[in-house]
């Protein structure tokens, strides 16, 4: 996950990845920086995918927390 802010947030890597996708498929990148956006996209799909992750290990955590709390 290379030259990614580490303010980012998955809404704004989301957005970027969205707009990168259309111009993708709308055929408007220049070949001089196609390499550049699909490098980007695969971070920033890296990026989303890490911290989906990240959020449903939380997740569960806060909810077995509160399962054990309950069953006291």
């Amino acid at each position: 996950m290379n030259n990614l802010n580490s303010n980012l947030t998955y809404q704004q890597a989301l957005e970027e990845l969205e707009t990168i996708v259309e111009a993708l498929e709308d055929e408007t990148i220049p070949v001089d920086e196609l390499a550049i956006k699909v490098k980007r996209a695969s971070d920033l799909i890296e990026f989303c995918q890490n911290k989906l992750t990240e959020t449903d290990t939380e997740v569960k955590k806060i909810l077995t927390y509160l399962e054990d709390k309950a069953k006291k």
